[in-house]
């Protein structure tokens, strides 16, 4: 009887800890009947600090991101939907500030411009200003955090973007 109340427990701990929700917020809503291009212009950073890598890491995950969740191809040019835009801020602000004058922490903020065009469908272009930042502490070199958090905020805008492009909320 105490053998079938232990197995009991232990397979109930067992079913428990492997059970896990995941939930994904990368639905598309295309007629692939009618729309099967895309075209994603390049984003070109025109941010006034400039970190060289981010222009070709956001560029490369917009493209990744397009084609690993929806069936649409790819073009140049001529495509039934578009995607344009700008990295416009690239930001560093301090927060937090301590009693020596000195902030204890800094905010990292990215912010993109991006406009929509959909040519098969007459609805009006979208334009948004998309932001998205991270608070890293001030006693943190910044170079030693900069490559993790501005893949964090290119993941995070290019959701954003693939929600408001191709999501019908």
């Amino acid at each position: 009887m105490i053998m079938k109340k232990i197995l009991f427990i232990l397979t109930m701990i067992f079913v428990v800890s492997s059970c896990r929700m995941s939930y994904t917020f990368r639905t598309a809503s295309i007629d692939y009947d009618l729309t099967k291009t895309l075209s994603i212009g390049h984003f070109v950073n025109q941010a006034p600090l400039v970190y060289p890598p981010l222009e070709q890491r956001f560029n490369e995950e917009m493209k990744d991101m397009f084609t690993r969740n929806t069936r649409l191809q790819l073009v140049n040019q001529n495509a039934d939907m578009e995607i344009e835009g700008e990295i416009v801020g690239y930001e560093l602000t301090p927060m937090a500030v301590q009693e020596d004058a000195f902030a204890s922490e800094t905010k990292l903020t990215l912010t993109v411009r991006m406009r929509f065009r959909n040519n098969k469908l007459d609805v009006p272009e979208i334009e948004e200003r998309l932001s998205a930042n991270r608070t890293f502490s001030s006693n943190t070199v910044f170079d030693s955090v900069q490559d993790q958090l501005i893949n964090e905020l290119i993941d995070e805008i290019v959701d954003q973007i693939f929600n408001s492009t191709m999501a019908n909320w």
